[in-house]
């Protein structure tokens, strides 16, 4: 049984390439978000008084924080326009979260029905 298993591990079937493929677009997709997530941030923020993000590496830090765990040590945006790319970014992280996940699920699911 435990060589059966090790076998199917390191065997390359086309569930391993879809689960590759979508773990890549999810990957890719969201360097995009955050790369605009980051132009938008900086853009409404950085004249805030009171702000944390005082440039472009900042709101970049903080987007990417907000992409990766849905937390930052740095204040929430301050403007309203700040606080809805914020609140876009914590969605897509979500999803983005939700949707590996179901990936990985339909990847072990598949290989279980063989």
């Amino acid at each position: 049984m435990i060589r059966e298993e090790l076998r199917r591990i390191w065997s390359w079937e086309e569930r391993h390439r879809r689960l590759i493929a979508r773990i890549g677009i999810a990957f890719a997709l969201s360097l995009v978000v955050d790369v605009v997530g980051s132009i938008l941030i900086w853009r409404l923020e950085v004249n805030a008084h009171g702000t944390d993000i005082h440039n472009l590496g900042d709101a970049f830090f903080f987007t990417t924080v907000q992409l990766l765990t849905i937390s930052s040590q740095l204040k929430n945006p301050l403007t309203a326009g700040g606080r809805i790319v914020d609140v876009a970014l914590e969605a897509w992280a979500l999803i983005v979260v939700a949707s590996v996940a179901g990936s990985f699920a339909s990847f072990f699911a598949t290989g279980d029905r063989d």
